[in-house]
């Protein structure tokens, strides 16, 4: 079973139904046993820092999320489910995550529109299973202000340019984030949650994956 964590916040509807493409076997939960009998683990999320965090703690799932990636389960995060794995982010002048990696979320630069918000390319820096059918450079829809920026550039698996290059992707282990909404990225975004799908069950992927009618009118350039 694959749990994706409702901590209050998040895009849980467009993830849920991205899921339900490809496997019954899920469920929204704010249960933290629920998460950890799970057998893999979705964090969504969006808006600010200190909301996701105080969400998370209101529904114990701080200690549970941080078990989880140490148990080896395959994590799959989504905006904030990634700029929350950093130590800390700069957001309402200096905000604790999890310190799963050491590493600071950063404002973009003065000067840059934000958010950054639309369409934009994913460069792959690491191989990875959840990277099967994608091909590099694939367009990918995301909408934030601020970036992950951690302290070990090993962890970065795929880079974005917007006034400066960040890490849009980063993977350890087990262990995949995005700073990217696959569930509103058309035809690649849905490809990689039949990858964690396939990932999380060692199935092997879909060859296609259909578009949701939501998304296919914005298929990117």
């Amino acid at each position: 079973m694959i749990a994706i964590i409702d901590y209050g916040a998040g895009n849980l509807r467009s993830v849920s139904r991205a899921v339900a493409l490809h496997t019954p076997d899920f469920v929204v939960t704010q249960d933290p046993a629920v998460v950890e009998r799970a057998a893999a683990v979705i964090l969504p999320g969006v808006g600010a820092a200190g909301d996701t965090i105080r969400g998370l703690a209101r529904h114990g799932m701080i200690e549970v999320v941080r078990a989880t990636i140490a148990s080896g389960k395959p994590y799959f995060g989504i905006c904030m489910g990634m700029q929350v794995l950093l130590t800390e982010s700069e957001e309402d002048g200096g905000t604790p995550c999890l310190d799963i990696y050491p590493g600071t979320v950063r404002r973009f630069p003065r000067g840059l529109t934000v958010p950054h918000m639309g369409w934009n390319q994913v460069r792959q820096t690491q191989e990875h299973p959840m990277f099967a059918g994608i091909p590099d450079e694939a367009y990918f829809y995301f909408v934030h202000s601020y970036y992950t920026d951690p302290d070990d550039a090993g962890l970065t698996a795929g880079t974005t340019d917007y006034g400066v290059s960040f890490p849009s992707v980063i993977a350890r282990g087990n262990v995949f984030a995005t700073q990217f909404h696959p569930e509103k990225s058309a035809g690649m975004g849905l490809r990689l949650y039949a990858n964690f799908v396939a990932w999380a069950t060692d199935a092997a992927p879909a060859a296609e994956c259909a578009v949701r009618p939501e998304t296919s009118a914005n298929m990117g350039p």
